[in-house]
């Protein structure tokens, strides 16, 4: 098969979706603490090894062909990318891998600073397997949500044209559960040394996720004009978030903050996700002013209910999947002058399939989730020590930091080069870490107030 334009933005688009990956290691590194930040950045990372070598070899045999129940493809049928041989295919593949991948690294968001970097790597291929991939066939591989599954029968098809239940709503639900598991930070809502580390790379990481975000809607785009809409809706949408961001925060807080103009595009791109082909330009600066002041108000809800999503997954991705996956029952444009939201004279036909695919993905990814992680917690446990936890997840998994501060050796011992990291300038080693431990956290503490009492 000759190599087509629509081909080569394809690859183009796979290409824009997986750099998004890397985005999100500097948005998330950027907004935890300096002692969990390559921790953090690794988890993105290593979710592109896992799951790419999980796509290959079954992952994307399940999200299409002959399934079963209408809820999963068949893993065998493709295993290994067996007889997938057409450039298009391949290329299809390639960009359905960089999808699967960037929304199980979205998760890792929430359990910041305390999860075993073990278990994630345990967690990443499992989840993608048993909840990614079969909420992906019910959705996009003709499955439940289809033209001729029951649900799309019986309401008719629910619109996601790129990710607003299989890819936000999932990794929102999936980030709840493992914070209810994993429990919160020490500290949590106390301490006032849990702020981002380094703003700038949470800038940088927004911009980043924003182009690559590019691809990720209009890779599928069918034709130019349909380019054209999800190209300015993927533009106006975010640029109306981070107003409707700012202008909450100014209200609410006194002053509108560069960290909440970096969330309110995010929540923004996450809201036309699903939407982007299926509103009008107006329409799409109207769901993102909503998304991004009802996600700024929705981040303040884990102090009030005591869950400690430590970055945000839940009140950005869940609540703006959500915002933009049901507000397609009410402004969805028609198409060839039938169907529509509400406002478009489509009735409420496309109001209850939005309804009941945002709540199927809600409940699927809820069990599924919870069973994951329960076995995990239960068996190799999913959090780290509190020991390990008051030093930072950098030094005690990983032997490194991201900042050289002359307190600690490479290689993970404690040197005796500052007696508040050592604990005891004349003792050096691991089995010096819960005296480091203490030290570092009375020294953390103290900190924090200086910067409270300035």
């Amino acid at each position: 098969m000759e190599l087509t334009a629509g081909h080569v933005w394809l690859m183009v688009a796979a290409a824009l979706v997986l750099f998004m990956t890397p985005g999100l290691a500097f948005f998330y590194g950027g907004m935890t603490r300096a002692k969990a930040a390559l921790n953090m950045m690794m988890m993105s990372f290593i979710s592109i090894g896992i799951v790419s070598v999980v796509w290959v070899l079954w992952g994307y045999s399940m999200t299409g062909g002959d399934g079963f129940l209408q809820m999963v493809g068949n893993p065998f049928a493709n295993f290994g990318l067996e007889g997938i041989t057409e450039p298009d295919g391949l290329i299809l593949v390639g960009y359905g891998a960089t999808f699967a991948i960037i929304t199980v690294a979205l998760i890792s968001g929430a359990i910041a600073d305390r999860a075993k970097f073990g278990a994630w790597t345990v967690f990443v291929p499992v989840w993608v397997t048993l909840v990614y991939c079969p909420l992906a066939y019910m959705v996009w591989g003709g499955g439940l949500f289809g033209e001729d599954g029951a649900i799309g029968q019986a309401l008719g098809p629910a619109i996601d044209f790129a990710g607003g239940t299989v890819v936000h709503i999932n990794a929102g639900v999936a980030a709840l559960i493992l914070v209810l598991i994993i429990g919160n930070r020490k500290g949590f809502g106390k301490d006032p040394n849990h702020r981002p580390h380094n703003i700038p790379f949470v800038m940088l990481g927004a911009a980043i996720l924003w182009f690559g975000w590019f691809g990720f809607n209009g890779g599928l785009a069918a034709s130019a004009e349909q380019g054209g809409l999800i190209w300015v809706n993927t533009l106006a949408a975010p640029a109306a978030a981070m107003i409707g961001w700012l202008i909450t925060e100014r209200i609410r807080d006194g002053h509108p903050t560069s960290l909440g103009a970096a969330s309110g595009v995010v929540a923004g791109l996450v809201a036309i996700t699903p939407a982007c082909a299926n509103v009008s330009p107006v329409g799409a600066l109207g769901l993102g002013l909503v998304a991004g002041a009802a996600s700024a108000l929705a981040v303040g809800l884990k102090f009030r209910w005591g869950f400690d999503d430590s970055l945000d997954v839940v009140g950005v991705h869940l609540v703006s999947g959500i915002i933009g996956t049901v507000a397609l029952g009410f402004i969805a444009t028609p198409v060839d002058g039938v169907g529509g939201g509400l406002f478009y004279g489509g009735g409420l036909t496309q109001l209850w399939a939005q309804l009941a695919a945002a709540g199927i993905a809600i409940a699927y990814s809820a069990i599924l989730t919870l069973l994951i992680a329960l076995a995990i917690h239960k068996t190799m446990g999913f959090r780290v020590s509190q020991e390990q936890e008051v030093v930072g997840v950098d030094l005690s998994l990983h032997a490194e930091t991201a900042y050289e501060f002359g307190v600690g050796g490479h290689g993970g011992s404690f040197q005796p080069l500052h007696e508040l990291i050592t604990g005891n300038a004349s003792t050096s080693g691991t089995d010096n870490a819960p005296a480091a431990g203490a030290a570092a956290e009375k020294a953390e503490t103290a900190s924090g107030k200086e910067s409270v009492g300035a």
